[in-house]
């Protein structure tokens, strides 16, 4: 609402920067919302107008073996690699939170590293590291190279989480008896549990919509579904990308709702 008190000017910039903020979010999200009636068109073209309301894109992508190969890849390496990369980043930000050492930042650094370093810089050395140990075109090399590449996301969510942590509940538990173990599983993981899961959610995101590193390092036969997409688009423009990519939309929707919620509900134990 606006203020009573503020002055035409003031009102006049009021509006201008709705107005501009507006726009810029229209502008930011006209692509994805001119994907998704693509998906649904009868015609074998992504043009407008849409010549007719058909699902038979879908249909070609839950039939298709190459998309259903893709996906099942998707769903194998994504899931492993987010279970990787939150055990990871979870005892690397714990690790590096309690401790006082020299050399902190700099290891700090390095294991965000993959955040900051370009994905096309990565998929070649990666390539150049594993295709000498014959480790290319597998499923292990690139689970491991997604978990890198997911890790920073968990340090970053778990690090944040443990600003607000109450040692004093751990050494409470050591002088109880507890062992460090059991400490960790019944006081300190449930208390950073929103963090962990925050930066397992992001992990997972950047695993399941990785295509540059899995250009070096998959072959035909570990192709994810971000690959798959970005082949169709070079060789067979067809309607079943934008049936993909708005699968691909819905879900990111859905992990952001999962993080929404996740805030809130961490911002309300927080004030508990």
């Amino acid at each position: 609402m606006l203020n009573p008190t503020m002055s035409p000017i003031e009102k006049v910039w009021h509006y201008v920067l709705r107005i501009t903020s507006g726009l810029t979010l229209l502008f930011l999200i006209l692509p994805v919302l001119v994907i998704i009636p693509l998906s649904f068109n009868e015609g074998s073209f992504l043009v407008y107008p849409l010549t007719g309301f058909s699902f038979r894109w879908y249909q070609d992508l839950f039939s298709a073996p190459e998309w259903i190969r893709s996906l099942q890849n998707s769903m194998i390496v994504a899931p492993a690699a987010t279970v990787l990369a939150m055990v990871l980043g979870t005892l690397a930000s714990i690790g590096l939170t309690r401790g006082e050492f020299r050399g902190k930042g700099i290891i700090m650094f390095l294991l965000i590293s993959p955040m900051v370093v370009p994905v096309v810089i990565v998929g070649v050395a990666s390539y150049l590291f594993f295709a000498p140990l014959g480790m290319d075109n597998s499923y292990t090399t690139l689970i491991l190279e997604h978990a890198a590449l997911g890790v920073p996301f968990v340090i970053i969510t778990v690090t944040a989480t443990l600003q607000g942590y109450n040692h004093n509940l751990t050494r409470a538990a050591a002088n109880l008896g507890a062992s460090p173990i059991t400490t960790f599983f019944r006081i300190t993981l449930p208390l950073i549990a929103p963090g962990v899961i925050s930066g397992a959610l992001f992990a997972f995101a950047t695993s399941f919509d990785e295509v540059v590193v899995t250009l070096f390092l998959a072959g035909p036969e570990q192709a994810t579904l971000p690959r798959q997409m970005f082949s169709g688009i070079r060789e067979n423009l067809s309607p079943t990308i934008a049936a993909a990519a708005t699968l691909l939309i819905g879900f990111s929707i859905l992990l952001l709702l999962t993080l929404e919620w996740l805030r809130g509900r961490s911002e309300r134990l927080r004030t508990s």
